[in-house]
């Protein structure tokens, strides 16, 4: 059969708009219709997309691996092809660096007000002045626990400027992200593009006592005489102590006891005033330890949340095709109201099955702890703030 290939462009964009007999993707099956080419693409951009990854941080092997929705209709890997901003997940990079190289805690505390850094510091052009996701800056001094947990973007951009962003990027790259992060503060709130198997590898470090492992798909390959065509060879260095490492868990412990990923423990308060409270419950009710982050871009177009327990590292990004497809509230397109669930009903079923011997216990301790953890119950500051607790960045 041949094809008449010399189309004018007028006639290929009247294509487009030609009625042809197709099967396209739903939720329910495939379904045998009549549509334009035209209306097909609009039709696919509608459905949100996603990708899960799973690590065992000891020895890198990847237990979990969900590249899309459907792999017929949508084989693009949103594992290790799609690059997205990441959001607030990429702040616990930065609280690594103050921690690791200035020797903060915890409990240091920081004031809650706008923060602005000045045009030309780090190469930026114009100054950057960032707002909290409800554009209020409460006025107090906050512990970099609460920070986090609440994903205090006024924090996280002093911390920024404290550190640098050069020593952020550097320790990025130690924990095996490759992308290209521009040398300029608004990174930490997770402006710059990153894998999600990047992302998990990077996390599964901190449960990993500092020491990151480059995941493991494949451990061997032999012919059919059993001789060996490949041999994995580790990828392992040190990043930082466990002392260090066990400190971001502390800190990552406190986003799902009292932060935006609280509602892995059954409820949380989505708002309040003097006249009315607000309290929503979600039918995880998870009581082992929790390590985690939420993480919401721009305009909602991305939700991100990584948790992990000692022996389990997963992470879930979700969002549409374009970055142009979001949600117009917060409160829907947040991580901890896109990703979140996906991560909670996963490891419903892993803690559920008993063959899989997930770890339901705490992660380990170092044996000297210099750098101090537990703060609030002796300072009588609050958990966390509630105007911030399901919204962040």
């Amino acid at each position: 059969m041949k094809y008449d290939l010399k189309k004018s462009k007028e006639e290929i964009l009247a294509s487009f708009g030609k009625k042809i007999k197709m099967s396209v993707f739903s939720w329910n099956g495939d379904i045998d219709t009549v549509m334009s080419p035209r209306d097909s693409i609009l039709y696919y951009k509608h459905f949100l997309r996603m990708g899960m990854m799973s690590i065992a941080p000891q020895t890198g092997f990847v237990k979990t691996w969900v590249g899309g929705i459907n792999y017929k209709h949508f084989k693009y890997d949103q594992v290790i092809q799609g690059s997205r901003q990441t959001g607030s997940t990429f702040k616990p990079f930065v609280y690594a660096a103050a921690i690791d190289q200035l020797h903060y805690s915890p409990c240091d505390k920081f004031p809650d007000v706008q923060y602005c850094i000045e045009a030309g510091k780090y190469g930026n052009t114009a100054s950057w002045c960032p707002k909290n996701s409800n554009g209020k800056f409460s006025g107090q001094l906050k512990t970099l626990k609460t920070a986090l947990a609440s994903s205090i973007n006024t924090i996280t951009t002093m911390l920024i400027d404290k550190v640098g962003p050069k020593p952020v990027i550097n320790l990025t790259k130690k924990l095996g992200v490759t992308a290209n992060i521009p040398s300029v503060p608004s990174i930490a709130l997770g402006t710059a593009d990153i894998k999600l198997s990047e992302m998990v590898a990077a996390y599964s470090t901190f449960a990993n006592k500092g020491i990151y492992i480059k995941p493991i798909v494949v451990k061997k390959i032999k012919d059919r005489k059993g001789m060996s065509l490949y041999n994995y060879k580790p990828e392992i260095r040190d990043v930082f102590s466990h002392q260090v490492s066990y400190t971001i868990l502390s800190l990552l412990k406190g986003v799902t006891q009292s932060g935006s990923g609280r509602r892995l423990r059954g409820h949380t308060r989505s708002g309040s005033n003097i006249y009315k409270k607000i309290v929503t419950d979600y039918p995880y009710n998870f009581e082992v330890p929790i390590a985690g982050k939420t993480g919401t871009t721009q305009n909602n177009s991305d939700g991100w949340f990584i948790g992990m327990g000692p022996d389990l590292v997963t992470g879930v990004w979700v969002g549409g095709e374009d970055r142009a497809i979001h949600f117009e509230s917060t409160s829907y397109g947040q991580g901890a109201s896109l990703a979140l669930p996906i991560w909670a009903i996963f490891m419903k079923k892993c803690y559920k099955d008993e063959t899989l011997n997930i770890s339901q216990g705490d992660f380990e301790m170092p044996d000297k702890m210099s750098i101090k953890i537990d703060c609030l119950e002796k300072e009588g500051e609050s958990d966390s703030d509630p105007s911030f607790r399901d919204f962040e960045f």
